[in-house]
């Protein structure tokens, strides 16, 4: 039972429940006609737009085949500017090939050129390279033949009194020095330098101490080359005592001597490594020198030399000189009594010339018949005849 204000429905009863069902049916449909009325307004709506787009799309795809149709002809004027394109690079590349094959055997012409003459300069070349190993074989023979003569002492000092004598003969004038020169205590130097007093003549000896230079160079332990080095300091040490005792002598040479060494590295060696040598020969007054240094004192010696010859000249030269002024005064005297006696020829000369002019005058007078009386100043100028 239903209470709805002063009416009361009665749900038990069949025709009640009947027309509330039917109430609920119409109530239902109407509400599905309502929806369906909206949906189709919405639809409506919703279509609007839908054929706006369409439209649109229709004009889009329009457009689309205008730019579809330009395209088309754009691609049909690019293809035939591309094959224009391709046509003139052909060209291009066939004319860069004509020029690049031409260059080509341009450049290999060159090349063949260049071969051939850089092929005869290497033929030219190894004739030189023949020549050299032929002279560095004839070279290698004078080594051996070099090693040969050091080997033994006694061409080992004619070899030093060779290369002495050279370098002497360089430096000096002929007159200056003695070759194997023999003192008054009987020993011969191997040169003689005669230079004035003071120092007075001097002496060059040549001494070689090979094997003990040697034996240091190939030392390979400190034991031997203790052993080495004192070898070499005894070597020159009785070089430097015997030349300060056989070529020093008192009133006869200078007060000193040199010791000739033909080996640069020996005398390198002994004032690199061993100066106390240096100053014992000093001490003694032997003075070690190389080629090198022995060229450089001679020069000092030839200049000593030079000077002492011009100082013996001097005399010589002063009594020349007064002797030239002696001549020179009586040249002087002479030509004055020249002189006087040109004078006196000119007087002669002149009273001829006034006594002349005299007798022009007579004669003109003599030829005019003028025998007028002579004047007495006249008469004292007459010159008189000589007497037959």
């Amino acid at each position: 039972m239903i209470q709805i204000g002063d009416t009361q429905i009665d749900l038990s009863d069949p025709l009640t429940l009947l027309a509330v069902c039917g109430a609920v049916v119409m109530l239902i449909v109407l509400l599905f006609v309502m929806r369906s009325g909206a949906a189709a307004n919405r639809a409506a709506r919703a279509v609007e737009p839908l054929a706006h787009q369409m439209g649109a799309l229709g004009g889009r795809v329009q457009s689309l085949s205008d730019g579809q149709h330009q395209l088309a002809g754009g691609l049909t004027h690019v293809s035939e500017l591309q094959a224009k394109s391709q046509a003139q690079m052909l060209e291009v590349m066939e004319r860069r090939l004509e020029e690049v094959q031409k260059s080509m055997g341009e450049t290999l012409h060159g090349t063949s050129t260049r071969t051939a003459r850089s092929l005869g300069e290497l033929q030219q070349r190894l004739e030189q390279i023949d020549k050299a190993q032929a002279n560095i074989e004839k070279l290698s023979g004078d080594v051996l033949g070099l090693q040969d003569i050091l080997a033994n002492k006694q061409t080992r000092g004619a070899f030093g009194e060779i290369q002495l004598n050279d370098i002497v003969h360089k430096a000096l004038p002929p007159d200056s020095f003695t070759m194997q020169a023999t003192l008054s205590n009987g020993k011969r130097a191997d040169c003689l330098i005669h230079l004035p007093n003071p120092p007075g003549p001097i002496v060059i000896d040549s001494k070689f101490p090979l094997e003990a230079y040697e034996a240091l160079r190939r030392a390979e332990n400190k034991r031997a080359l203790e052993e080495a080095a004192r070898a070499l300091r005894v070597s020159v040490k009785t070089h430097i005592k015997a030349i300060s005792d056989r070529y020093i002598i008192e009133g006869e040479t200078a007060d000193g001597a040199l010791m000739f060494l033909p080996s640069e590295a020996v005398y390198a060696e002994l004032h690199a490594n061993f100066p106390e040598l240096v100053r014992e020969g000093f001490a003694a007054r032997v003075w070690i020198v190389s080629p090198t240094t022995c060229m450089a004192t001679l020069n000092t010696m030839r200049a000593v030399l030079k000077d002492a010859r011009m100082r013996e000249q001097a005399g010589a030269v002063r009594k020349q000189l007064a002797m030239l002024h002696r001549d020179v005064e009586l040249v002087v005297e002479r030509v004055g009594k020249l002189n006087t006696h040109f004078g006196q020829a000119r007087k002669d000369l002149d009273d001829i010339s006034t006594a002349a002019e005299r007798a022009g005058k007579r004669a003109t007078r003599l030829d005019n018949f003028d025998f007028e009386e002579v004047s007495p100043s006249e008469q004292a100028e007459v010159v008189p005849l000589a007497r037959s």
